[in-house]
């Protein structure tokens, strides 16, 4: 599932997703697997276990940026 971080607050450590679908989750910063600099605005893909959003990848930006900046 894709959606958009439309909320993040760094103090508690938990944000929100705005799914494509138009539903809302509440995730947890820990469950970025690329994690960098977590900011409102940023494309996320992610897989939903329950109803909490897991594997969470940000893809907007450079598409290396999804590998944490791996190198060749």
């Amino acid at each position: 599932m894709q959606g958009e971080i439309k909320k993040f607050r760094e103090d508690i450590g938990f944000g929100v997703i705005l799914a494509e679908d138009g539903r809302k989750f509440r995730f947890a910063g820990s469950d970025i697997l690329n994690r960098d600099e977590i900011c409102e605005g940023r494309e996320v893909d992610f897989v939903v276990l329950g109803l909490t959003p897991q594997r969470i990848i940000v893809i907007s930006g450079s598409p290396w940026t999804a590998f944490g900046g791996l190198a060749a």
